[in-house]
């Protein structure tokens, strides 16, 4: 792989800022956005729809002009110099267009003729996707998974340093999602940097060395994977018959609570003096050990059915990050369609 940038970075952006004009005036995508993506393995990219990721890649690939700050991929600034650079980064930013009628392996021999790229590297990407044995089928009867792992092919016929991928396991099944996640830590073992925007913040978690988090276009958080959810203290998760109260308890001894609602009835609370129509759930409570969590609820009269300490995730962190802003909670990872699964 080619050197780096001196200060180590793959990608840096400082102050970044883009706005859109909208029918209620002007909307602000991203925020005084400060990058950073180390060279060298997997980044993500993280927060809810509409948080201002595929905006910021747009900016960094010269697809869309930022309104104020820099920008710099290996210590070139983009867009200005962008073509200095763009022959060492790949990247998948909408759904690639290929011929349906045309075998995956003539879609990526016309591409790479366009390219100037050697005919052999059409055999050795389809290996390394895993299509070697299926690079003869038209393109329209693969899965949405083999497409996704046919566009990945076509990013890497340059043998870039840099991949970009903007929500690449939409729409796939588990089995799908696996294979484009073990794809994208095989690349960055290789010795590439691979920065993945998502909205599943677990999914990302499992493959991802270092992360950033938005959301409303501002940074919530960003650095090591293994730092950030080690940071912060215990994570313990509480059942217990009225969150809505625990919550506020907890939160009054200086804890971070959060309630995952579980609907489970409107009996009533007798000699409490609580809400009955509050509903029954689990509390995840950060800060506290699980013996003075225990302590505090049942000085109240409100006695724990489930006290178990657990990891904490990045989108546990999430949750704390943006408890008090409205932001939308990450989506978890869809379920299969029978179209999917075929």
């Amino acid at each position: 792989m080619s050197a780096v940038a001196d200060d180590g970075l793959a990608i840096a952006t400082r102050g970044l800022r883009k706005t859109f004009r909208t029918v209620r005036g002007r909307r602000v995508a991203v925020q005084n956005l400060d990058l950073e993506v180390p060279a060298g393995g997997v980044h993500g990219f993280l927060g809810p729809n509409g948080s201002g990721k595929t905006t910021t890649i747009r900016m960094l690939l010269g697809l869309t002009r930022a309104d104020g700050g820099t920008m710099r991929i290996f210590g070139t600034e983009v867009p200005e110099k962008l073509p200095a650079v763009v022959g060492r980064v790949g990247a998948i930013v909408e759904a690639p267009k290929f011929f349906p009628t045309f075998s995956g392996e003539r879609n990526l021999a016309l591409l790479a003729e366009g390219i100037g790229t050697p005919r052999r590297r059409v055999d050795e990407v389809l290996d390394e996707v895993g299509l070697g044995s299926r690079g003869r089928d038209h393109f329209g009867a693969y899965s949405l998974g083999m497409k996704q792992r046919l566009a990945i092919a076509a990013t890497l016929l340059k043998s870039p340093d840099l991949l970009i991928f903007d929500e690449p396991t939409n729409g796939l099944d588990p089995a799908g999602i696996s294979d484009i996640r073990q794809t994208m830590r095989r690349l960055a073992d290789e010795g590439r940097t691979v920065l993945v925007s998502s909205h599943i913040l677990s999914e990302v978690e499992q493959i991802a060395d270092t992360v950033t988090i938005i959301g409303r276009g501002q940074m919530l958080a960003q650095g090591s994977v293994a730092g950030l959810i080690g940071g912060g203290g215990e994570t313990v998760e509480v059942g217990v018959r009225y969150p809505g109260v625990a919550v506020r308890i907890l939160r009054d001894a200086g804890f971070v609570a959060q309630w995952q609602a579980r609907p489970h009835g409107h009996d009533a609370a007798e000699g409490l003096g609580y809400d009955a129509s509050e509903e029954s759930g689990l509390l995840i409570v950060t800060g506290a050990e699980p013996a003075e969590i225990s302590r505090l609820l049942g000085e109240q009269g409100l006695w724990v059915d489930r006290l178990v300490p657990s990891r904490r995730g990045l989108e546990q962190i999430f949750l704390e990050l943006t408890r008090d802003e409205g932001l939308p909670v990450p989506a978890q990872p869809p379920s299969p369609t029978e179209e999917q699964a075929r």
